[in-house]
């Protein structure tokens, strides 16, 4: 009788001093096992990045492997780190992280999206169950033929059924935000289809759960899925408004009320002590208050965030090991085995794919995409797991099938990402288009210009709104249409999946006019759109940041946009110096530079016009155009041109002209016959069409300002810092910004915008930095340029 009950373990251990093994207890143990587990599923996380893998994938793979599958071969290795008596505390943990998680996994399914969801999600989700149900059935009368004998027929059924048909929600978020589908209408049906087989599956789940059972009377399944009901029921009433009346007293940017967290955490628990005594597992009450807390507002974020990284970090890995010390891969022998493998990721995949795709093209869907839906909804993630470990506890699935089902499960979550990206590519980079206007500087400047600008935070919004607003012009015919970008990082934690719902509720493009929309961000752009006459589109982006030039770069080139704006990626402290918040921002902003197919713009904000929003009527600004020479100035200077139609805009144009008596020192190369003297006129041509098309205007100041060398120079930038907003070119020609180039610290803003923004150059002013898009039949001319102003000392 022994050895099937070992005595309890203590706790903790008097240490190692006193001849005690801290394996022999129950708190060193459990904390072994959960570094073991975080150091190899983080491990295989990290290897499997490149085949572009969601988490879960490392996870369930690497609880196989502590398993009795591969190391646990060494049965020393099995009763030093997870004896069989250390089992209980090890599930203990491992559902209490299971709870939580689900809770999370309840509060990133929107119930209300899924009402809206149309006929056309519907059948597919619809679809995406039943078939695979079906077959999930057929399979299991031979699996019960085979190798699965004599268990509860009914109950074996349905959990085949939904062992089958379920596709993982969070999984299925996690792929299509890799793949950059999350915003488009694959992705969209695709969530929302999966949302609704989620909830299906639960309820099927319930049916199975209280199907199976060592009862002795058919009464007692009845009774427990009625009482399973009549929890949902009781909840559903009584849950919403409670936390109605919480996220209520809950503001936005304020600190929740630690009791508001701590009751909801206690309610989670509660809930699922409540359906552990009906008999349907406790994770389906935690996932039911899920489902019911309300979205809006401040506190399913604030929640989610308390709750997320020790949860989804540190105890649901224990799940995952917990299945994976009951699943043997070595049970999986002979050929009828194999064959039962392979036959059940057969009806696995052909179920969920095959009824998706046919559904999608009666539905008018085209081929690529509905294939793509057919790979996304065959998806299996943790449900499935937790689906299949009830079974195994409840005797109805044995140690062979169970294996058979987890190998289904991770191979159909395998190929997801591989087969999407090789059905449906979204277009990568549209081939160039042959739009004319990809700059500022143009034949006829009275043409619309778009602009895409791009913010990370709402603290650069009333700065970009006020440029953009001394950018409109005037209302001569000419628009300024714009596109503003919320550029939002994508990470693994599940309020990602919050934010994408956030971001899907406003809309690609934003306005639903019935919803107020809450957030202040787009409220922001519709006043400025409706107070200036100015188009506004406001988009967010949602990607990591790796690739999240990508997404400007294509969005630029789908808008036809002439001027991308980026921000910063350093942000303004209150003593006027600048502080790198994110550096990975930066990398952002150079890869922008090096790919853009149109002119580009870093805005460094210094708080241009104020922390308001100005309004038309009394816009104030003072603008200073920095002209050494070269493309980036001229376009500088055209924008510049352009803003100061404004009516509130003065414009001073600075133009610097190197003495005579220090151009012996410069040796101007003649590159393939072309003198620096074309060069040159190129700049002269410009500005003598600048001047005489300002010469009537009195907004426009132009000044000319010979200096001999850096200090000079420094000496009259001094002069204009009182100024609003300083424009300038990124890659100036000439002497002087050269001599600055020396000691340049941040290579996007170049010398003079460098200068601009050090900490020894003191102005409130903000600047531009505008580097200009050309082509090839620029290229050659600029690199001209470039050795044509070198000068040699």
């Amino acid at each position: 009788m022994d050895h099937q009950c070992p005595s309890p373990m203590k706790a903790t251990s008097n240490g190692i001093f006193q001849g005690d093994n801290p394996l022999d207890f129950a708190l060193p143990l459990a904390i072994l096992q959960i570094c073991l587990v975080l150091v190899v599923t983080r491990g295989l996380a990290f290897l499997l990045r490149p085949l572009r893998q969601p988490r879960v994938i490392a996870e369930v793979i690497g609880g196989i492997l502590l398993g009795p599958s591969a190391l646990g071969r060494n049965k020393g290795y099995l009763n030093a780190v997870f004896p069989p008596k250390s089992i209980t505390v090890l599930d203990t943990l491992a559902n209490i992280g299971l709870l939580f998680f689900l809770f999370l996994a309840g509060l990133e399914l929107d119930v209300k999206s899924l009402r809206q969801s149309g006929k056309k999600v519907l059948a597919i989700a619809v679809t995406g169950i039943t078939l695979p149900f079906a077959l999930g059935i057929g399979t299991s009368f031979i699996l019960r033929g085979t190798i699965n004998k004599g268990v509860n027929a009914t109950a074996f059924l349905v959990f085949m059924g939904v062992a089958l048909s379920i596709t993982a929600f969070p999984v299925l978020a996690r792929i299509l935000a890799e793949l950059k589908l999350l915003t488009t209408d694959v992705g969209r049906m695709a969530m929302s289809a999966a949302a609704i087989n989620d909830v299906a599956a639960w309820i099927l789940l319930a049916l199975a759960i209280a199907l199976s059972g060592d009862n002795l009377s058919p009464v007692v399944p009845l009774w427990v899925f009625l009482c399973g009901c009549g929890f949902v029921i009781g909840a559903y009433l009584i849950v919403p408004p409670i936390f109605k009346w919480i996220s209520r007293r809950c503001h936005e940017g304020e600190p929740v009320d630690e009791l508001y967290i701590c009751a909801t955490l206690a309610a989670v628990l509660a809930a699922g002590l409540v359906t552990d005594v009906i008999g349907i597992h406790a994770m389906f009450g935690a996932f039911v208050i899920g489902v019911l807390l309300p979205k809006e507002g401040p506190f399913a974020g604030v929640l989610v965030e308390k709750v997320e990284d020790l949860v989804s970090g540190l105890f649901l890995p224990l799940y995952f090991v917990s299945s994976g010390l009951k699943t043997n891969v070595a049970t999986i022998q002979g050929i009828q085995s194999w064959g039962l493998l392979v036959l059940v990721i057969f009806t696995a995949c052909f179920g969920k794919i095959v009824g998706t795709f046919i559904v999608s093209l009666l539905w008018r869907i085209p081929k690529n995409e509905a294939l793509a839906l057919g790979f996304l909804m065959n998806s299996k993630g943790l449900v499935e797991l937790i689906v299949l470990n009830i079974g195994k506890d409840r005797k109805v699935l044995n140690d062979q099938t169970f294996a058979i089902m987890v190998m289904m499960a991770l191979f159909t979550t395998f190929i997801t990402t591989p087969l999407v990206l090789a059905v449906y590519k979204p277009a990568k980079m549209l081939s160039k288009g042959d739009y004319k206007h990809r700059r500022i500087e143009r034949k006829n400047p009275n043409t619309e210009l778009r602009i895409l600008t791009c913010f990370r935070s709402s603290r650069n919004i009333p700065s970009v709104i006020n440029l953009l607003e001394a950018s409109r012009g005037t209302e001569r015919g000419e628009r300024l249409s714009v596109c503003a970008m919320h550029l939002m990082e994508f990470s693994e934690r599940p309020s990602a999946i919050l934010m994408v719902h956030k971001a899907r509720h406003n809309g690609l493009p934003f306005w639903n006019k019935g919803q107020r929309s809450a957030n202040h961000v787009v409220v922001a752009f519709e006043a400025f759109q409706q107070l200036s006459q100015v188009s506004v589109r406001p988009m967010t982006s949602i990607s990591s940041l790796s690739d999240m030039h990508e997404d400007i770069c294509i969005t630029a080139e789908k808008k036809n946009i002439a001027m991308i704006i980026l921000p910063y990626h350093k942000n303004l402290r209150l003593d006027g110096s600048f502080e790198s918040t994110r550096p990975d921002f930066h990398l952002v902003n150079k890869r922008v530079l090096e790919h853009a197919s149109c002119s580009v713009g870093i805005f460094v904000d210094r708080g241009l016009g104020g922390t308001a929003q100005i309004s038309a009527s009394n816009v104030s600004f003072s603008i200073t155009v920095l002209y050494f020479g070269g493309h980036d100035d001229r376009e500088a200077l055209a924008y510049g041109t352009r803003m100061a139609e404004h009516p509130g805009v003065e414009l001073t144009v600075i133009r610097f002209l190197v003495e005579s008596d220090s151009s012996e020192e410069i040796v101007t190369i003649h590159t393939e016959g072309t003198s620096a003297a074309t060069l040159v006129s190129a700049d002269e041509e410009f500005l003598a069409a600048f001047r005489t098309s300002i010469s009537d205007d009195s907004s426009i100041k132009y000044e000319e300002k010979t200096v001999r060398n850096v200090s000079e120079t420094i000496t009259i930038l001094r002069d204009y810092s009182r100024c609003s907003l300083f424009l300038v070119g990124r890659r100036p020609d000439g002497v002087v910004p050269l001599a600055l180039s020396q000691r340049i610290d941040c290579p996007e803003l170049g010398p003079v915008g460098s200068l601009l923004t050090s900490p020894e150059y003191a102005t409130t002013a903000s600047v531009l930095v505008v580097q200009q898009y050309y082509d090839n039949l620029y290229a050659n001319s600029s690199q001209q340029r470039d050795v044509a102003s070198v000068p040699e000392n």
